[in-house]
């Protein structure tokens, strides 16, 4: 008699984690070179003690659209958007971290760092550092940073095998964990861009509406099932 129930739930766990997995994606809809997720589902088997099958809901693990977001001009010289694969490198407090967020400034020493301070890294994994004195700042497609004066380094664009096995980390970088960063030999990287999420809002809210949806037919048959036992017991109560 509780086989129904323990179906049901495992039915709404997993849809409690697809509708927050969801709601993350709306409110980064506009989070520069934010990437989507989804969940991933499979059915899992159980044979009770008379030999029958239950079918339980499994979340297996949540997979994230890796497809490039639209590009927007924004004039700024340190606004740069990686065009086709890629992620910049930085080093963050906790070690390298990887971002396509190129929303990048000028610290107080010069160096070209995320807007958390993290400085960008060139090639050679050593900041970027530009004169006070200088009045341009460009960047062409491979990355390399020249002023008036010359040119000053080589920004690093790395992609790995499997970028599914990056893990999110905050402020919209990724942590590799054993993943090695291999260079992109050709990357493209636009100056003066800034990539957009890869959200859809319209795609998302109709997920949501049908995650909701499934959610509530299963608490109606979870309560269901318990107005049944109930009037059973009632009923050999009763007899």
């Amino acid at each position: 008699m509780e086989n129904t129930g323990y179906i049901a739930l495992s039915h709404q766990m997993v849809l409690r984690q697809h509708m927050d997995v969801i709601a993350n994606n709306l409110a980064n809809m506009n989070t520069s070179a934010f990437k989507g997720e989804s969940m991933l589902f499979s059915e899992y088997l159980s044979k009770t003690e008379d030999g029958k099958l239950l079918s339980f809901v499994q979340d297996l693990a949540v997979f994230r659209n890796t497809r490039q977001g639209a590009m927007t001009r924004s004039g700024n010289p340190l606004d740069l958007a990686i065009s086709g694969e890629g992620y910049f490198k930085v080093e963050a407090p906790g070690g390298e971290r990887y971002t396509r967020r190129g929303g990048f400034t000028l610290d107080d020493r010069g160096q070209i760092v995320t807007p958390e301070g993290y400085p960008v890294l060139t090639a050679g994994d050593a900041p970027i550092t530009i004169p006070t004195d200088s009045d341009s700042i460009t960047i062409t497609r491979d990355g390399t940073v020249s002023t008036e004066n010359g040119e000053i380094g080589r920004i690093q664009v790395v992609t790995f095998e499997n970028e599914q096995r990056l893990t999110r980390a905050e402020n919209g970088l990724y942590d590799a964990g054993d993943e090695r960063p291999e260079p992109v030999q050709r990357p493209d990287i636009q100056q003066g861009m800034v990539e957009s999420s890869n959200v859809q809002g319209v795609f998302e809210m109709t997920r949501l509406i049908e995650t909701v949806r499934k959610y509530q037919s299963a608490t109606k048959m979870t309560e269901g099932e318990h107005e049944r036992q109930r009037r059973a017991i009632d009923h050999l109560v009763s007899a």
